[in-house]
């Protein structure tokens, strides 16, 4: 896999003046009491948001400290440490929060090990545990951390603090450096947490996806309009979501306009139906593909009723359609009615 995809690990900072310290007040808010834009954070019992490795624990704990140790141009600096929801699909669900947890600690400490600072920096950090908007996937778990900085950092050598800087120039790029600590730091927790093969298992992921868009060298199953009235071909299809699970759902062109290209269109997918097993995903996406007839609409209407179905009924519904060898019978709206009307077991 290409690695800088791995974790992402951006860096801003704040001005110490009454803007830049009323700015830093409303992040600290934020990412005390929200998990994302659209959620409250969940909040445990007895428990600490932030942890706490020298910057505080609290907003305002936090954002005295930022005062106390700023710098002449930094008031303080922050990062996002967010690895890739597909790697984090690898973890046990139960490891996950451990997993970035420690691989931010890490990162922090690395880098700053990296930088020749041997008396370490303060920082504190919040864990956030939002849902991926990408909608080609939408949902997967993506929790990420949020990291506090100081603006100085205590040199041994003077005896005081010194402002924190990161250089980005030919001679020295802090930036490049942290996210090279990042990708090694990511690297030794995918090995401790799933094991050696962990990369492959990636390629193996990627190279399935890559095959599941070749859907498009078929004939268009049909045609959907956008909301600005253009038409466009779709292809019912499936997109693998994880090692586990697969959706059913369309491909399409949406315009992706780059700077070389205004016009450049990019093939993505869309799930109507998730949750399923890789060999349910293909079966009902070769039948909806022939039962839809052309039509959006009904395609829609057949996956949400796959969606409203457990695994038991839609075992049932393929049994009912012919089995996985070979369909004796289309599937239509009422049937698929019949059998998500059925009380779940």
């Amino acid at each position: 896999m290409d690695r800088k995809q791995m974790c992402v690990a951006n860096l801003q900072y704040k001005k110490p003046s009454d803007d830049g310290a009323k700015q830093s007040k409303n992040l600290l808010r934020y990412l005390t009491y929200r998990e994302s834009r659209d959620e409250s954070a969940r909040h445990v019992a007895g428990r600490e948001r932030w942890v706490d490795h020298g910057m505080g624990g609290s907003v305002a704990e936090i954002a005295q400290r930022c005062d106390d140790l700023k710098s002449e141009h930094v008031l303080t600096f922050s990062l996002v440490c967010n690895p890739n929801p597909d790697l984090i699909a690898m973890v046990a669900p139960e490891d996950r929060e451990q997993f970035v947890c420690e691989l931010t600690e890490s990162m922090v400490n690395g880098f700053f090990d990296a930088r020749g600072l041997d008396t370490g920096i303060e920082f504190s950090f919040v864990m956030h545990h939002r849902l991926t908007g990408d909608p080609q996937a939408p949902g997967l778990h993506d929790p990420h951390t949020h990291i506090v900085l100081p603006g100085t950092v205590y040199d041994e050598e003077h005896g005081q603090r010194v402002p924190l800087f990161f250089s980005r120039n030919r001679k020295v790029n802090h930036v490049e450096m942290l996210h090279d600590v990042t990708e090694r730091t990511m690297v030794t927790q995918m090995e401790r947490y799933v094991g050696p093969d962990w990369e492959q298992r990636y390629d193996e992921l990627a190279e399935v996806r890559e095959q599941e868009r070749q859907i498009m060298e078929d004939e268009p199953h049909g045609v959907m309009l956008d909301d600005k009235g253009e038409s466009w071909n779709i292809w019912c299809g499936t997109r693998r979501t994880d090692e586990q699970q697969t959706a059913v759902g369309f491909y399409r062109h949406y315009p992706a306009p780059t700077e070389d290209d205004p016009d450049a269109l990019r093939l993505e997918f869309r799930p109507l139906a998730t949750g399923l097993t890789h060999e349910q995903a293909a079966f009902f996406a070769q039948v909806l593909a022939q039962e839809m007839n052309g039509d959006m609409d009904k395609l829609k209407e057949l996956t949400g009723f796959l969606n409203g179905m457990n695994a038991e009924q839609r075992t049932a519904l393929i049994e009912e359609i012919g089995g996985y060898e070979q369909p004796i019978r289309d599937v239509s709206p009422n049937t698929c009615a019949n059998y998500a009307a059925v009380d779940k077991v």
